[in-house]
Parts: C-alpha cells; sequence; structure tokens
C-alpha cells in the first residue's frame, strides 16, 4: 500500500513550527468565546489542530494534524491525535457534535473541500479565521510589510467560510492588549517584540516571506522605535485594551451556544 499523500501544510510546518508551542499559547478570552461557541457539543473533532491550544478539555476531542513536528509537541494530557489533512477526514458522516478549526483553513490545500468534510463529520462547526481588509489595515503590513498583501492575496479568509457553510453568527474575536498568543497581530501594543526572530518564527504570515524583505522592514521598525515615529504614528494604540485586529468567530451548522 503506497504510503498517505502529505499535504503541503505539514511540509511548510515541519519546517517552521519547530518552537511553535514555547510561541503560541491559548490566549484566555479567545479559549472561553470558543468554548461558548461549541455549546453543548458532547464530542468535537479540533482539525488543523497544531499543538493542542482551544481544544477543549471539559469533553472528548479528536484532533487532526498533517505536520509530525506540530504533533510531537503536542503536550503530555492532550487530546488524541491522528496525522491527517482536512480534505479527508479518517471518521464517518456525523461522527462528531462539533468541528473546530482555529486559525488554519487559510493553510488548507483545498479549502472547500476541507470545509465541507467538517460540515460532513459534524452537525456544528466553530472556526476562528480573519478578515483581510482588516488584517492588511494593521500597522505593520501598512506601514512596514506592505508586502504581507501579495502573501495572503490567495489565502482564504472569512468571507469564503462563511459562502461555503451555513453561518448562523459572526464574531469578532478583539485582541487583548497582553494577548498571551503569538499570532501576527497579537503584538499590536508591543512593536519590539516584532523584532525578536523566535518570535516571528511563530507566525507564518512573517515566516514564509522572503527573509531579506523582513529584515527590511524590521529594521525600518527599530528605527522608528527608537526615535519615536512608531508611537507617534500609532498613538491611539496606547489608550486601548484590545483591537479588532481582522480575527472572525464563525459559528455554522446547528449550534445551540452556551452563554
Amino acid at each position: 500500500m503506497a504510503p498517505p499523500r502529505v499535504p503541503r501544510v505539514a511540509s511548510r510546518y515541519d519546517a517552521i513550527g519547530v518552537d511553535y508551542a514555547s510561541r503560541r499559547r491559548e490566549e484566555p478570552a479567545w479559549a472561553r468565546a470558543i468554548v461558548a461557541a461549541l455549546g453543548d457539543a458532547a464530542s468535537v473533532v479540533n482539525v488543523g489542530a497544531g499543538t493542542g491550544n482551544y481544544e477543549p478539555r471539559d469533553r472528548p476531542v479528536v484532533a487532526v494534524e498533517p505536520s509530525r513536528t506540530m504533533l510531537g509537541q503536542r503536550p503530555q494530557g492532550a487530546a488524541p491525535a491522528v496525522c491527517g489533512g482536512a480534505e479527508a477526514l479518517p471518521f464517518a458522516d456525523r461522527a462528531f457534535d462539533a468541528a473546530l478549526a482555529v486559525l488554519t483553513v487559510h493553510h488548507w490545500r483545498d479549502p472547500s473541500a476541507g470545509l465541507a468534510e467538517l460540515a460532513r463529520v459534524a452537525p456544528r462547526q466553530v472556526i476562528v479565521s480573519w478578515d483581510r481588509d482588516a488584517t492588511l489595515a494593521f500597522w505593520l503590513s501598512r506601514d512596514y510589510l506592505p508586502e504581507l498583501e501579495a502573501h495572503v492575496a490567495g489565502q482564504s479568509t472569512v468571507d469564503d467560510v462563511m459562502g461555503a457553510l451555513d453561518v448562523c453568527d459572526v464574531r469578532v474575536l478583539p485582541v487583548p492588549r497582553e494577548c498571551a498568543d503569538g499570532f501576527l497581530g497579537a503584538n499590536w501594543a508591543r512593536p519590539e517584540a516584532y523584532l525578536d526572530p523566535t518570535t516571528r518564527g511563530a507566525m507564518s504570515g512573517l515566516a514564509l516571506l522572503d527573509e531579506d524583505v523582513v529584515d527590511r522592514a524590521m529594521a525600518n521598525l527599530a528605527e522608528d522605535l527608537a526615535d519615536g515615529t512608531w508611537h507617534e504614528r500609532n498613538a491611539e494604540l496606547l489608550e486601548l485594551d484590545e483591537l479588532d485586529a481582522g480575527f472572525r468567530l464563525v459559528v455554522a451548522g446547528t449550534p445551540t451556544p452556551r452563554g
């Protein structure tokens, strides 16, 4: 029997995900919102699960993740996991009450097929996606890395998720000032964090850009931080406790959310 085909996202995260677990942690406010969206679902499949962030701990979960590097960083006691891609989930129809996918759909080889699989294996789907316009308005891409626009041009966004599923609710997921996670917009109030290569390495949007482009952007950011330009340009951020950086929580199917 031929070995299973490894999805493209697997090799991507095998390359950039080596230190993922040390930099990407669960943001409590997001975790609470996701649990509320899952509602009374008694069982959950977490697709594109990575190291297990945002998996509920109060009910049975099965994780699906294509990258063995990511699977190897799942902590002891994490939900059982299988190596596989979203486009061909190894489960029967309606095998779970809910399907969860957090910041992963835009990495899938075939998002339409993957979303159809979520709807096949669970009557409820809970997805964290992103809005392209809001993401590109973020100061990092607006002022330092306009190259991100071309990088994300072909990636799936919240609009694609909404077009593929029977959506009943879409909510903004604000990013707290002291966000515990390490995704691209997490450090909106801590710009100096982006100067750390290890921190950037856990952000796929930066890790997959041309290294020279990122180095040049970070040099410009460092200069603007040193002379006060960044603080002057982004003075309004200094008064905020949270920011809409473009992240969206989509609830689809037949949910009965808690709270």
